[in-house]
């Protein structure tokens, strides 16, 4: 099991240039499609966790899932399935650097990757919101929208943006259960009174 995670996570690592965002679709192929070691809910869910914490985003998604399935040897085997393939082509890379970068070919590879990154970064997007239920949820349209703008053209920290919609969420679902609490009450009491 610790080799499958390794190299499912090597994989990952191995075949995706942009990182961050640019991962999330692959990860979520090789996770719940391949594997079936997660869900889409529980994939959604480990990255609204670990997109809130410090670090790099691949890295803390494959921490938490690696535990999630075989504990810290699970998280140790993914952060290293996740990292190595970097680190050996950032080692091949450095060897070559000054010839290759003069490449022609070389150059023409970097201008293809830019647009294919930024397709999987909004194909991340678009899974992810609708697996999220945005569309359906006014209120989590509502916050979706105000972070990007916030961010996009306010210059808002994404940490206050993680702390409000933390905050906003927590205070929506206090207020909803207490409306289905009080809804509770209310049908109890008129079955109550019907009763006698």
């Amino acid at each position: 099991m610790l080799l499958q995670i390794f190299l499912t996570f090597f994989k990952v690592g191995l075949f995706t240039i942009g990182g961050g965002y640019a991962m999330l679709p692959i990860i979520q192929e090789a996770v719940c499609t391949e594997k079936g070691w997660l869900t889409d809910e529980e994939f959604l869910d480990s990255i609204s966790l670990t997109n809130s914490l410090p670090g790099p985003l691949a890295t803390n998604c494959a921490t938490f899932i690696g535990y999630r399935l075989k504990r810290v040897p699970g998280s140790i085997a993914a952060i290293l399935g996740t990292i190595c393939p970097s680190i050996i082509i950032i080692l091949l890379i450095a060897m070559v650097f000054n010839t290759a970068m003069d490449n022609a070919y070389v150059q023409a590879f970097f201008r293809g990757v830019g647009p294919a990154v930024f397709a999987l970064i909004v194909s991340a997007v678009y899974k992810l919101a609708t697996k999220a239920n945005i569309m359906k949820d006014k209120l989590t349209l509502v916050v979706a929208l105000a972070s990007f703008a916030l961010i996009a053209f306010a210059g808002v920290t994404p940490v206050l943006i993680v702390i409000a919609a933390a905050v906003i969420a927590l205070v929506a679902d206090s207020v909803k259960k207490s409306k289905t609490a009080a809804g509770a009450e209310e049908k109890g009491g008129s079955n109550d009174g019907s009763h006698s």
